[in-house]
């Protein structure tokens, strides 16, 4: 009897998805962000006053409609600065960070479709960088998912944590929506989106709020932020990138066990 073995990714292939696995299932950007404060990612999240928290789902849901507006329509590549894309939007991330921080929670609710729209741009610009095109509404649809793949956190339900299953969870709430632009998939769909990524932004209204902190801790928030989401989506777009080349099966069965 002869043993069956899986069929390898070429050397490079197979070096690139485990980077991106790496990312993608074990990076936390509440985690970081506590670290920063010196709290728990519990702790931040307990810190954060209860009409605040009751109006998250809500203000996440309106961030990731007003980022999508904006910040699709333009190339997100586009710049009109000497600066290189990735300087200029840590420029903008850190200002944003800081007007809003100055100000408090409310001051950081203001500022989060501001800071989402630039987050957008940046994960757009990756997408495209991979082949995406960025006039398909799925691929769209792909950039928007990047806000849910927000990795591994110490409370996160191991079921629902797997890159794989954070995607295809997604994807059951695109069916029905082909052929539509990304304005009609958005109701059930930016909803999945919101629940997860409202988690991460709690983290970081509670950081930005922390005492004595303030503009200081909405630069430094919102930088590692961009950070974050950035090597999310690097990551993301990889693996799709090379699902495309190999097929999905051949990149799902080399996919590193946890």
């Amino acid at each position: 009897m002869s043993l069956t073995t899986t069929p390898q990714l070429p050397a490079e292939a197979l070096a690139e998805l485990h980077a991106a696995a790496a990312v993608l299932e074990h990076s936390s950007v509440a985690v970081r962000l506590a670290g920063m404060v010196g709290q728990s990612v519990e702790a931040l999240k307990r810190a954060l006053p209860r009409p605040i928290e009751n109006a998250l789902d809500s203000a996440v849901r309106r961030a990731l409609e007003s980022a999508m507006k904006a910040a699709l329509k333009l190339d997100p590549g586009a710049n009109p600065t000497p600066l290189s894309s990735r300087w200029l939007h840590r420029g903008l991330m850190a200002a944003s960070g800081i007007a809003g921080g100055a100000f408090g929670l409310p001051g950081t609710l203001v500022e989060l479709p501001v800071s989402t729209t630039l987050l957008l741009r940046q994960i757009a610009a990756i997408a495209a960088e991979q082949g995406e095109d960025l006039g398909d509404p799925a691929s769209q649809a792909e950039c928007l998912k990047v806000f849910a793949l927000s990795g591994e956190g110490p409370s996160d339900d191991e079921a629902e944590a797997g890159y794989f299953a954070v995607r295809l969870a997604l994807a059951e709430t695109l069916k029905g929506a082909i052929g539509r632009n990304l304005l009609g998939m958005l109701p059930g769909f930016l909803g999945a989106v919101a629940a997860r990524f409202g988690a991460p932004v709690a983290v970081k209204l509670s950081a930005q709020a922390m005492p004595v902190v303030g503009a200081a801790a909405g630069a430094a928030v919102n930088l590692a932020f961009l950070e974050h989401f950035r090597g999310i989506a690097q990551a993301h777009f990889t693996v799709r990138r090379l699902e495309r080349t190999h097929g999905v099966e051949l990149v799902r069965a080399n996919w590193p066990a946890a």
